[in-house]
């Protein structure tokens, strides 16, 4: 195993757009493998491909208090989504910053192991927020997208400026 380098916002391979999975072989299971790890060492509780410079459609997470109930989810999709959640929102690729960001609180979501077997499942709660979330990274996006310009520019200039400090 191996801990992956997490891109950080406004990096602008944060925005490209995640491609389906069509190989699942031992490639596959090591990076899940990876991105699990680099994802509780960060610690984060969700960590999408694109994160990590790989841009197709995988997303790991664990939103369990014991961090004991690891969950991979290949080419997700969600197929219905209900109600409304406001929750404070960080990520590991705008690392020291949360914001209420609004979503869905019950989704339906199908998905494909590291196999390829296809299966069904209904989240709600932080389960769910997370993984929109992290689904929104396949797409490009990032949860600063859903904050004001000028938040969203006060996040990015603080977020250089740190990145330029630690440069030197």
């Amino acid at each position: 195993m191996a801990l992956l380098n997490i891109l950080h916002f406004p990096d602008p391979r944060l925005r490209t757009v995640a491609k389906a999975v069509g190989e699942f072989d031992e490639n596959l299971e090591q990076l899940v493998s990876d991105m699990f790890e680099t994802m509780y060492e960060a610690p984060g509780i969700g960590l999408a491909a694109t994160q990590v410079d790989r841009h197709i459609r995988l997303l790991v997470m664990d939103v369990s208090e014991a961090r004991n109930q690891p969950r991979c989810l290949i080419n997700p999709v969600i197929v219905s989504a209900e109600g409304e959640e406001e929750m404070d929102e960080g990520c590991l690729s705008v690392p020291g910053f949360y914001e209420k960001v609004s979503r869905a609180d019950r989704i339906k979501v199908r998905t494909q192991d590291v196999r390829g077997a296809t299966s069904e499942f209904e989240a709600e709660g932080l389960e769910a927020v997370c993984i929109q979330h992290e689904m929104d990274h396949l797409e490009g996006k990032l949860f600063v997208d859903y904050l004001s310009n000028l938040k969203r520019n006060r996040i990015r200039s603080k977020l250089i400026k740190m990145q330029k400090q630690q440069a030197n």
